[in-house]
């Protein structure tokens, strides 16, 4: 699609689905901002770089709002993010080395979009024993593992880390859903930086598109985390496998047929 009013509207309203999506799921927003970036004409390694300079203010947004429920654990942002900053590093830089002008980077994501729904579908909330401080205690390498892999991913792929972060903290260390969406979000948020700034200095960012984007996704973040501070556990768990399974069929789809045209 050429560039114009009618682009750069569908583009300020696909900041507003990826800003929703990213505080009510917590998975950083770019999971519906990439595919939507590369429908509107956006090459798959631009696709990548252009979403993550709205994911940082979007993950604000939505976090600001679960500070005040207290829903968001700082320990253990401090204990992930640290590694995660030094992976996101590495992913980004490794972005122009993977193989398929970049749709395989889109194939990679729509599967690591499906197995968290599928994950996600699957688990089931537990209480946390004890109080948080001791939790946080007895998991700091998982916390470090997970953001390791979160911040990998987020700069290889632009996706924020929030697909790993989420089933990490609520199938792996075990904490209850709203919790471990609302400190990913903050995860995610840190995640970014790094990211954004290395992608930047590949060149991998359209500009104008990314402030459309982040034009749209700062409401949109508000509304997200809203709305899942109001749901029910359960509600919200089908809701974020339901909407996560749909997005990676269509992304998979889309992008397997490029890449195997592009072969």
């Amino acid at each position: 699609m050429e560039a114009g009013l009618v682009r750069d509207t569908l583009t300020v309203l696909s900041g507003v689905g990826s800003g929703v999506l990213s505080a009510a799921f917590g998975v950083g927003g770019a999971v519906v901002s990439t595919p939507a970036v590369r429908a509107l004409g956006l090459s798959p390694l631009l696709a990548v770089g252009t979403t993550l300079p709205s994911i940082f203010p979007s993950a604000v947004s939505g976090t600001l709002r679960y500070r005040r429920e207290q829903l968001v654990l700082w320990r253990v942002v401090a204990v992930t993010c640290p590694p995660g900053i030094v992976a996101a590093v590495a992913g980004s830089m490794a972005s122009h080395r993977v193989p398929g002008e970049g749709h395989l980077l889109m194939v990679m994501t729509a599967l690591l979009l499906g197995y968290t729904a599928i994950r996600t579908a699957r688990g089931r909330d537990e209480p946390v024993p004890g109080s948080d401080r001791d939790q946080r205690r007895e998991r700091p390498l998982l916390y470090a593992g997970v953001g390791t892999l979160a911040g990998f991913l987020s700069g290889l792929l632009g996706v924020g880390g929030g697909v790993v972060l989420v089933p990490g903290f609520s199938a792996a260390a075990k904490l209850p859903l709203k919790t471990a969406i609302a400190t990913s979000l903050a995860c995610v948020a840190i995640l970014a930086v790094p990211s954004t700034v290395t992608h930047a200095f590949q060149g991998d960012i359209d500009w104008r598109v990314a402030l459309l984007l982040t034009l749209g996704v700062i409401p949109g973040a508000r509304l997200g985390a809203a709305a899942t501070v109001r749901a029910s556990d359960a509600r919200l768990r089908i809701a974020v496998a339901l909407g996560l399974g749909a997005i990676a069929t269509l992304y998979l789809v889309g992008e397997a047929s490029a890449l195997w045209s592009s072969g």
